[in-house]
């Protein structure tokens, strides 16, 4: 078996959380042959092409980069044989074919942003948060066929605490995630970790995390309190959950919460234009603290009220 600083690593990944693993295994003296990422897109209001967050700092940093269109086609299989890793990891990425992730002799590692086998799929994150736990982690896994379901070989558990919302715990999770790579990819060249079925580990009743579509992060009234307010942490501040006031939409990313016994219907907004605007739920009000009307920049309930005419 080759040392840590031997093995030819080859890594996968897009956004910013991925540009956490990959920096720590460049700091721990990782040999990266190879970073894949995906093409340049347009953005902003001149569609200027933009590259990734990975792709930065894989040019920052003199790494090889490919940036295939397809991940069947025969030039980028051929670039990543010529790469000739013995190990693979994804981070943050689209789905792989298995002619990609099963070329490496030590196979492909995945750093998921949540306690597998819960919580599989796109909006780990997110859907933790809006489902009111109080705890989530970082798993490391091997990649196979069916998503998110590969053997298990390390986890790190990480507090969801009533303050966070999705972006605190993508930032907690991002570095958590980075650390317990490396000390995976240790691990197995050390021998010292078991890889673990998934369907061997006791979860309870499994939850999933699908992708977010904008229907789903409309805000239900009738719901209790708790409940409203888990859903607004877990959707802020991206993509952000949004109700109608009047006839405006407005994102709402934070709030506090008072339960009590309610009259007013669920939806019925009030506001002393000044100082507080609140939405009554099933048990309690909702005082909203930070949103953004459409069209409009983010800013606190007392900066919106006083240009609010509602």
């Amino acid at each position: 078996m080759k040392s840590f600083q031997e093995l030819r690593i080859v890594f996968f990944g897009t956004p910013d959380f991925a540009v956490a693993s990959l920096k720590a295994l460049v700091d721990a003296g990782a040999n990266v042959v190879g970073v894949v990422t995906a093409p340049d897109k347009p953005a902003g209001r001149g569609k200027t092409l933009q590259g990734s967050a990975v792709k930065e700092y894989a040019v920052a940093n003199g790494l090889h980069l490919m940036q295939p269109e397809k991940m069947k086609a025969t030039s980028f299989i051929n670039d990543l044989k010529e790469c000739n890793p013995d190990l693979q990891v994804v981070v943050a990425f689209r789905m792989m074919p298995e002619v990609v992730w099963n070329m490496p002799p030590m196979g492909t590692l995945n750093v998921h942003g949540s306690l597998l086998p819960q919580y599989r799929g796109a909006a780990p994150i997110n859907r933790a948060i809006m489902n009111g736990e109080t705890e989530t982690g970082v798993t490391t896994f091997k990649l196979k066929h069916e998503i998110d379901t590969g053997d298990i070989l390390l986890q790190q558990k990480v507090a969801v605490l009533p303050e966070d919302n999705a972006g605190t715990m993508h930032d907690k999770l991002m570095a958590a995630g980075a650390e317990l790579l490396v000390r995976t990819i240790k691990g197995l060249v050390e021998n010292t970790i078991s890889e673990i079925p998934q369907d061997k580990v006791t979860a309870g009743a499994l939850k999933n995390a699908p992708k977010i579509f904008k229907e789903d992060t409309l805000i239900h009234w009738d719901n209790k309190v708790a409940c409203i307010n888990n859903f607004i942490r877990g959707l802020s501040p991206y993509p952000a959950a949004y109700t109608m006031l009047g006839d405006r939409s407005i994102k709402i990313f934070s709030a506090d919460v008072i339960e009590e016994k309610m009259t007013a219907d669920p939806g019925t907004f009030e506001t002393d234009h000044t100082t507080f605007l609140r939405f009554a739920a099933a048990d309690g009000w909702l005082y909203i603290k930070e949103l953004q009307q459409e069209g409009k920049k983010k800013m606190d309930i007392v900066s919106f009220l006083r240009g609010f005419r509602g």
